[in-house]
């Protein structure tokens, strides 16, 4: 795969600056795709262009605030309380419905314009939230989609579907960015950089993964 390109759609989080960083390994040529969706912790796109730089990536952002609009969810509705856990009957309300619908299908327009046929996202069904447009029979099945709308060969790479928080910090490390990643990305719903708020969903599951990495490898020392 080295002789070619890849898109990256890169929010400047944990698991999407992994997968970039998982690319420049893979590919050829990486470029970096943001979106601005309405969400609260938009200063992420900030932090993305920051890591795309830094990584020597070509970096674009869209604009995509009507997907913020389409729905209700706490993400995108200063007036609505965060869901601390996952309901035990549905989705949280942290989802965006839509999202990554919208976001690969946007990208895949977007590399096609570019002659680029490799598209990763951060997408992972073992800590996935609840959402469920983070499962594999969901990127599966847009693959198919894409292909068929553009007639195209797109192939929708997720090299943390089946990985735990735990092991998306070890890649990190293998990969030689995990004190970048820990430090420079943005996770946080609240929009705070590095270890975050604490307390919201995206903030526990990140801090739960790094603390059983790093005792997993202070054991093997």
């Amino acid at each position: 795969m080295d002789n070619e390109k890849a898109l990256v759609v890169f929010s400047g989080g944990q698991d999407s600056t992994t997968c970039l960083f998982w690319a420049k390994k893979q590919f050829r040529e990486v470029h970096a795709l943001s979106f601005i969706y309405g969400q609260k912790h938009v200063k992420e796109v900030e932090l993305a262009r920051a890591i795309a730089a830094k990584a020597g990536v070509h970096f674009d952002v869209m604009d995509v605030s009507f997907i913020g609009k389409l729905g209700h969810n706490s993400l995108t509705d200063t007036t609505m309380t965060m869901d601390a856990e996952k309901p035990a009957d549905g989705v949280p309300n942290t989802f965006v419905p839509g999202r990554n619908l919208f976001f690969l299908s946007i990208a895949a327009v977007y590399a096609r314009e570019r002659g680029i046929r490799h598209l990763v996202t951060g997408v992972s069904q073992t800590d996935f939230s609840g959402y469920p447009d983070c499962r594999d029979n969901f990127i599966r099945s847009l693959n198919v989609t894409l292909n068929l709308a553009m007639e195209e060969q797109f192939v929708i790479h997720t090299p943390l579907m089946w990985i735990d928080k735990a092991a998306t910090w070890a890649l990190a490390d293998e990969l030689g960015v995990l004190d970048l990643v820990r430090n420079e990305t943005l996770t946080c719903y609240n929009g705070i950089p590095g270890d975050g708020c604490g307390h919201c969903p995206a903030c526990k599951l990140r801090r739960e993964g790094l603390e059983k990495y790093l005792q997993t490898r202070n054991t093997h020392v």
